[in-house]
C-alpha cells in the first residue's frame, strides 16, 4: 500500500512532485502551472510543498534534473545495447521517442523553458541537456565514419543537429494533432529516411 503523500520521505516527496508537474504539463500550458495546482495534484497544501522547495523555479530545477538524468541514462543504455554505430543511433532515436511517448509533458516543458525570456536556471539546464545529448550523437557519428558505416564526407555537427531536429519535428506534429502516442508509429519510417541520408554508399 502506498503511503499518504503528506507522510512521504523527502526523496519520495521530490519524486512525487516531479510526477505531478510532468503530468500537469501534459494537460495544460506548462508556464500556467501554479504551485497551488501542483500541491492540489499531490493532495498537499502549498505550505507543505514549500517545506521541500523554496520556489517554483526550484521545483522546475528538480524536474529538469530528473528529465536530464532519466533521458541520458536511457540513451546511454540504448547506445550500449548494440555494437554498430548506426544501429546505436537508431536505438537512441527510438529510445528518445519512447521516453516522449511515456512522458508527453516533458517536451512541452522543454519547449516552454526555451521560450522564456532572459536567463533562468531551468532554461540553462535544458540547454545543458541539449549540449550533452549532442555530444553523445557526435561520438556515435564519428565512430560511424571511422568504421565506414557512414558517408566519409558527412558533416558531423549538421547530422547531430538534424537528428535532434527530426525528433523535435515529430514531437511538434504529435502535439499539434493531440496524439503524442502516435509518434511511435511515424518514428521508424522517419529514421529510415535519416539513415539513408547519412550512411555510406559503398
Amino acid at each position: 500500500m502506498s503511503r499518504h503523500p503528506r507522510h512521504l520521505p523527502a526523496d519520495e516527496r521530490r519524486a512525487a512532485t516531479v510526477e505531478a508537474v510532468v503530468n500537469l504539463a501534459a494537460e495544460q500550458i506548462p508556464s500556467d502551472i501554479t504551485t497551488t495546482a501542483i500541491a492540489e495534484r499531490m493532495g498537499l497544501t502549498q505550505s507543505a510543498l514549500f517545506r521541500h522547495f523554496l520556489s517554483k523555479d526550484a521545483i522546475l530545477q528538480t524536474v529538469m534534473t530528473w528529465v536530464t538524468e532519466r533521458l541520458l541514462a536511457r540513451v546511454d543504455k540504448a547506445a550500449k545495447s548494440v555494437t554498430s554505430p548506426i544501429a546505436a543511433l537508431e536505438a537512441v532515436f527510438m529510445t528518445h521517442i519512447e521516453f516522449v511517448s511515456e512522458h508527453p509533458g516533458v517536451p512541452r516543458m522543454l519547449f516552454g523553458e526555451l521560450q522564456r525570456p532572459g536567463e533562468t536556471l531551468p532554461k540553462r539546464m535544458v540547454q545543458t541537456l541539449t549540449h550533452h545529448y549532442g555530444e553523445r550523437l557526435r561520438r556515435l557519428l564519428e565512430a560511424g565514419k571511422e568504421q565506414g558505416e557512414l558517408d566519409a564526407g558527412l558533416d558531423i555537427d549538421a547530422a547531430a543537429v538534424l537528428f535532434i531536429g527530426t525528433i523535435q519535428g515529430l514531437v511538434m506534429q504529435s502535439l499539434l494533432v493531440g496524439d503524442v502516442a502516435g509518434i511511435r508509429h511515424n518514428a521508424p519510417g522517419v529514421f529510415a529516411i535519416y539513415r539513408r541520408g547519412i550512411k555510406s554508399s559503398t
